[in-house]
């Protein structure tokens, strides 16, 4: 817990001056705060020997005086402490959103998206609280014990000793609370991201959910998640109220002990009226941050484990990252030739190679593939084979784990990964927008000082290439939003804007990851035509799952169980390899099969056409 809050104070450097400044309001509050039963002290010692209104009135305007200064510096501990402490939480939510953007695709496969959430919103929060609030009072509340007690000791070192007694015991089950309620806390955040990342995921696949009828049970599950949560809270609420009970039970035990002794002291001569009310005045303003410690105790857990998490994320190691010397690219004159030369990757968590005697292959295990400037290259082969994760490896969003990958003859790894992304841009066949309008999803990738007319330019003959005429119609043409994800849009809509988006990008090496298989037949003849005058010129790999995209290729690469099985034209290929037929057979099959069903879809539609221009005659 140490270390931790160790490395907060080095996140808020900045600001620490600010804090400090917070920080000695705060002191100088409480301080005032313990002078007034002193002044209580004097006041009822004066009256039993002059009792006259003046000493009344000057008492009275002393008091009032002291809780005025309080009052303003408690209102200047505020000004000093939250604003710089809501900035400081900015940098940090900035500084988080940076880090996550940063890792590669990797470690976003292996994390929720609602514990990313739940760490970069409520985590984040959970700490600037503390920072603005929890960190100071928690000093300030010491310091008030110990200044207290001192002033306690002033009045009747016997009251002190029996309200310092309640200190031991109250120290110990502090220790134990803190030792529970931090796993308690920790379980509790996590459960909150899982349960974040449920409703995420539900929301996104709601249309699934609906067409198979399993909103039920998709809501039972949510149900189980649900209750566990509620379960670990109760636990923390349990927690927290013993160890309030025992924060509450304790002064107020001391203070009953100590009330029949000074009765006892007072009738006895060995402390006066004045001593007696200065005490218990005193015991009150201590018990109350005697009380806050509980709360405060259970704040700083809670941050504590808010900032695990968030260094959980901050500390992940970036495994795709910039050369220290990247090597020199000229944009404006790359050829785009690209060279794959015996290319293996294997996700990290894999099996090894070999288990139990069985061979364990590289989901990439040797691909070499040569594709020449301007050259567009179809890769084909059956499902699984490695084509999809094949294209990812070129612009880095996953790095090989042997071989290498060049564009013009420089390996990818000694490019800058802007440079390298500049050169390349990908559709995937799954497309994802983003929650906001046509004109910045499709124009993502292009660079933002360009002129508008030429950005308007670009943007107008990306959707055009695409077929993607339709944004027309919508409310407000291409300043449309289009939903999250563009889950308003069909799924064709979606792929002919993903593939306006890489098109807009004019990249060197142009990557399609079979960016036409949501499309029907005519609108896909309508986009191959348009595509092979753009792609003139630009080298391009194509992941085929059609036989009318491997037509839009020079040349085809046939992929089998993770390299490069054969290359060569469409005829080349039907000659030689007995696997390329099978597989274009399969894909013609398929073809044919989906044609029948659009046909068919279109007579149906065309005989309720004419069956309702019948009924309406």
């Amino acid at each position: 817990m140490l270390s931790t809050m160790v490395r907060l104070w080095r996140i808020i450097r900045p600001i620490r001056l600010r804090l400090l400044g917070g920080l000695l309001s705060a002191l100088i509050a409480s301080i005032v705060a313990l002078m007034i039963p002193q002044v209580l002290e004097a006041m009822i010692n004066r009256l039993q020997t002059e009792a006259t209104t003046a000493v009344v009135l000057t008492a009275g305007a002393v008091v009032l005086g002291l809780g005025l200064v309080e009052a303003g510096l408690i209102w200047a501990r505020r000004l000093f402490a939250v604003i710089p402490a809501t900035q400081s939480e900015k940098q940090m939510r900035v500084r988080f959103y940076a880090k996550v953007q940063s890792l590669p695709v990797v470690f976003h496969d292996q994390w929720g998206s609602g514990q990313l959430l739940s760490r970069s919103m409520s985590d984040i929060n959970q700490i600037r609280r503390w920072v603005a609030f929890g960190m100071i009072m928690t000093v300030t509340s010491a310091v008030t014990i110990v200044v207290g007690i001192a002033l306690l000791f002033r009045s009747s070192t016997l009251l002190a000793l029996v309200f310092l007694a309640a200190a031991i015991p109250v120290g110990l089950i502090a220790y134990l609370f803190n030792t529970r309620y931090h796993a308690l806390a920790r379980r509790s955040q996590d459960q909150n991201g899982d349960l974040a990342t449920t409703i995420e995921q539900s929301v996104q696949g709601i249309r699934v959910l609906k067409a198979f009828g399993r909103g039920s049970t998709a809501l039972d599950e949510f149900t189980v998640q649900a209750d566990e949560l509620r379960h670990t809270e109760v636990a923390k609420a349990t927690s927290m109220a013993r160890f309030d009970m025992a924060m509450f039970m304790l002064p107020e035990l001391a203070l009953g002990v100590a009330l029949l002794l000074g009765l006892h002291q007072t009738a006895a001569g060995a402390m006066n009226v004045g001593q007696l009310a200065s005490y218990f005045a005193t015991a009150t303003l201590v018990v109350g941050p005697t009380r806050m410690l509980g709360m405060l105790l259970g704040q700083a857990v809670n941050t504590t484990a808010a900032l695990e998490r968030h260094f959980e994320v901050m500390d992940t190691e970036d495994t795709i990252v910039s050369p220290a010397d990247p090597a020199p690219v000229r944009l404006d004159a790359a050829r785009g030739e690209l060279l794959l030369d015996d290319v293996h990757f294997r996700y990290a968590d894999a099996p090894a190679r070999k288990v139990d005697g069985r061979a364990n292959p590289d989901v990439i295990d040797g691909a070499t593939l040569h594709v020449r400037a301007g050259e567009t290259m179809a890769l084909v082969g059956v499902t699984g084979c490695g084509k999809s994760t094949l294209l990812q490896l070129i612009p880095r969003l996953y790095d090989v784990t042997g071989g290498s990958i060049s564009i013009d003859g420089t390996d990818v790894r000694d490019m800058s990964l802007t440079d390298l992304r500049t050169l390349t841009a990908i559709a995937f066949e799954d497309a994802t927008l983003f929650s906001d309008s046509v004109r910045s999803n499709v124009l993502i990738g292009v660079d933002p000082s360009l002129p508008e007319e030429r950005r308007e330019a670009i943007l107008r003959e990306a959707l055009a290439t695409a077929d993607a005429g339709f944004v027309e119609d919508l409310p407000e043409g291409v300043d449309s939003r289009i939903g999250e994800e563009g889950l308003s849009l069909s799924g064709g809509q979606r792929q002919r804007l993903a593939l306006a988006r890489a098109i807009a990008a004019h990249p060197a090496v142009l990557l399609l990851d079979d960016p036409l298989s949501a499309l029907d037949t005519r609108t896909e003849e309508r986009v191959t035509g348009r595509l092979r005058e753009v792609l003139a010129g630009t080298t391009t790999l194509i992941v085929a799952h059609r036989t009318s995209t491997v037509a839009l290729a020079d040349r085809v690469a046939l992929m089998d169980a993770g390299r490069i099985a054969a290359v060569g034209t469409h005829a080349e290929l039907m000659a030689s390899s007995e696997l390329y037929r099978d597989v274009i057979t399969t894909r013609r099959q398929e073809d044919a099969a989906n044609r029948d069903i659009e046909t068919l879809t279109g007579e149906l539609e065309l005989r309720a056409i004419r069956e309702a221009d019948g009924g309406a005659r």
